[in-house]
């Protein structure tokens, strides 16, 4: 698990907690530290402990044990409105009956601010998004990605500490949600803020994301920044999970000038090791990237290649997935450029290929 806040930039310590619902196990001993102004996307399946991690923070549930710190306080037994976070919901949660200016104004208000005070600051923070056209118009009459913004705006208007984030991208479709992701980390870059986003989606996390924890079954699987994730996998969930990867099983055949080696379909492949040393001989896994795969007529100086035939290719716009299957009939996925002439017919053999840092020998 990555831990690189240093005890004056932490300003979340969730110490040791646990949380359970029934029989049910929804958090598992975690223990992590968020730094002042990172983006941290807490990301996983539905289940994975995530949303209750948010809740948590928020004050909307208390832990079974361990303790929450922000800015250094203990807050574990403090309600909602005696914490310096702020939460932007799914649906939004703007009030109908109000105004642009009024939702981004009610918070103002329930901490005792002046009337002056309140539309100064409603006015700056609705300048800042660019919401200022729109602060007499109600919920119902601005866009979803304006409902978004204006949700943010009143989020952000009381000046949190932390602000959670709880899908919020989730009622956008994808050609404004791709523009919403853009913004929104120009956003928390400008602020300065720290922004704690839950999401099941990994390409929202690989694009806003400063840091990313993967969730499953309650426990961090891996903690670090969205190329770590990516690139250096620690074990199979997260390979799997972040982004579309090859999966090659084998046998585990020691280590050699830093790099681990296994036996694969007769092959002997060799990759990075960035997790736990697996046992002399044991089964192992490799993950390794579609991108990272290089198709030959003839065998190329890499590290690791396999004799394999092309059994499709599919035109997917700007690139071709492969599909080649080896003599022994496992699968890869290898992806291509959308142009050019592909390197052999389909039906007929050819040589899949990647270096050794292109693969991860996985822990489990």
């Amino acid at each position: 698990m990555m831990d690189g806040t240093r005890m004056d930039d932490t300003i979340v310590h969730i110490d040791h907690v646990s949380k359970s619902f029934g029989d049910t196990v929804a958090l598992r001993e975690m223990d992590i530290k968020l730094a002042r102004g990172e983006f941290v996307t807490f990301l996983g399946p539905s289940g994975c402990g995530k949303s209750t991690t948010l809740r948590l923070l928020g004050g909307f549930e208390k832990p079974d044990t361990g303790r929450i710190l922000l800015s250094g306080q203990d807050v574990t037994r403090l309600p909602p409105n005696r914490r310096r976070v702020n939460m932007v919901f799914q649906d939004y949660a703007l009030f109908p009956h109000m105004t642009v200016g009024q939702n981004v104004a009610f918070g103002l208000e329930l901490q005792g601010m002046g009337r002056d005070a309140i539309a100064a600051r409603v006015s700056e923070i609705l300048g800042f998004l660019e919401l200022t056209p729109l602060i007499d118009r109600f919920p119902e009459q601005i866009s979803g990605g304006q409902r978004q913004r204006a949700a943010l705006a009143r989020a952000l208007a009381p000046d949190p500490d932390l602000l959670l984030l709880d899908e919020p991208l989730g009622a956008l479709d994808a050609r404004l949600r791709a523009q919403v992701q853009v913004e929104l980390k120009s956003i928390q870059r400008q602020t300065g803020k720290t922004f704690f986003f839950v999401t099941h989606d990994q390409n929202e996390a690989l694009t806003m994301s400063d840091r990313i924890v993967v969730m499953n079954h309650g426990a961090i699987q891996q903690d670090g920044t969205p190329e770590d994730l990516y690139l250096r996998p620690v074990n199979r969930f997260v390979a799997e999970f972040i982004g579309e990867t090859n999966i090659v099983e084998g046998t585990w055949l020691g280590q050699e000038g830093g790099l681990g080696r296994m036996s694969w379909q007769g092959a002997t492949l060799t990759g990075r090791v960035p997790g736990a040393t697996p046992a002399p001989d044991a089964e192992v896994a490799a993950s390794v990237r579609l991108e990272d795969i290089r198709l030959s007529p003839d065998r190329p100086e890499l590290e690791n290649a396999v004799e394999a035939t092309l059994a499709s290719s599919l035109f997917k716009g700007n690139h071709r997935i492969h599909e080649l299957r080896t003599a022994a009939g496992a699968r890869l996925l290898a992806m291509g450029g959308q142009g050019g002439p592909l390197p052999v017919a389909e039906g007929e053999t050819l040589w899949a290929a990647w270096p050794a840092e292109a693969m991860t020998i996985l822990a489990d």
